[in-house]
């Protein structure tokens, strides 16, 4: 077996309650809400939220028939079940991003928002992302700027050593990365995606400003701002509209999961476990989870 990066994991984490509801931040999420209402496709089959955490955005992707909200932490997706439900538009699937257990072909759009910061490979994410996604699929990936205004004034004031103008992303904290714009374009590329738009967002993101100013000034500003996004990327937060370009192995007729081991699909589905005919390992089901990060022992 390939030995896959290090893993980000919120299990047991508290972060939609302490970060978004208690965390004073109503501003980055509502203008994180502009910018997706203006790259999301009006409608569409099937999509894949990466990173779903508790479920912050689903609700905002109304236009989709189904969303599958997938995320490493039982603990986020049991989140997720309480604040949306367990109904047929919703499937929650424990995975990590390197192992994608899904049909190639499969998707018509994704989103990742708020999680390559936490990914130590992305290309080889951007690669697995890429095989779920249908030709002409849309891709919307927010990514954490580390050529961002503030980090400029501090690297030539020399109150930071690392520079932003490097293309090699900046592990600031464990697991905690920023990015590079011209790097994530030139990975996107590299991985079968053609970039349709750009989007600076957070231009505000001050903790005095944001406690000074009215919260609808600082939203409307921003969202004025964004679309300068093609121009120049000097925020913290970027969003980027991609497209799934070239060939892409057609989903199997009635085929959803395939083996995270061995790629196999279809698989053989129970009441409380996947099984995959091809190697035999079975991958729980529990209260409504799909759980794919490692599989049932016998």
């Amino acid at each position: 077996m390939t030995k896959r990066p290090p893993i980000c994991d919120y299990e047991g984490s508290d972060y939609q309650t302490t970060f978004w509801e208690q965390g004073g931040r109503a501003y980055e999420d509502q203008v994180e809400a502009i910018a997706l209402r203006r790259l999301l496709p009006r409608s569409g089959q099937l999509l894949l939220e990466i990173g779903a955490g508790a479920g912050r955005n689903t609700p905002r992707y109304q236009g989709f028939e189904r969303v599958v909200l997938l995320d490493y932490s039982i603990t986020q997706l049991r989140q997720a079940q309480e604040r949306l439900g367990r109904v047929d538009r919703y499937t929650y699937v424990a995975a990590d991003v390197y192992r994608l257990p899904f049909t190639k072909g499969l998707f018509d759009a994704a989103t990742m928002i708020r999680t390559l910061h936490h990914i130590v490979n992305a290309q080889e994410a951007l690669t697995q992302i890429r095989q779920a996604l249908r030709p002409g699929a849309t891709f919307i990936l927010e990514f954490a700027n580390k050529h961002n205004i503030k980090a400029i004034v501090r690297y030539l004031a020399r109150r930071q050593t690392w520079s932003p103008f490097t293309l090699e992303p900046i592990e600031f904290a464990s697991l905690n990365f920023d990015f590079h714009p011209r790097a994530v374009r030139s990975w996107l590329e590299e991985n079968g995606f053609s970039i349709e738009r750009q989007l600076t967002v957070s231009h505000f993101r001050m903790g005095l400003l944001k406690r000074l100013a009215p919260l609808s000034w600082l939203v409307g500003l921003d969202a004025l701002a964004q679309w300068s996004g093609n121009w120049w990327q000097l925020t913290p937060s970027v969003f980027v509209r991609a497209t799934a370009v070239g060939t892409t192995q057609e989903a199997e007729a009635g085929s959803f999961f395939r083996c995270p081991e061995c790629g196999h699909t279809p698989l053989d589905e129970q009441a409380q476990a996947l099984t995959c005919p091809a190697c035999l390992r079975q991958w729980a089901v529990r209260d409504g989870i799909y759980d794919f990060r490692k599989p049932v022992e016998s």
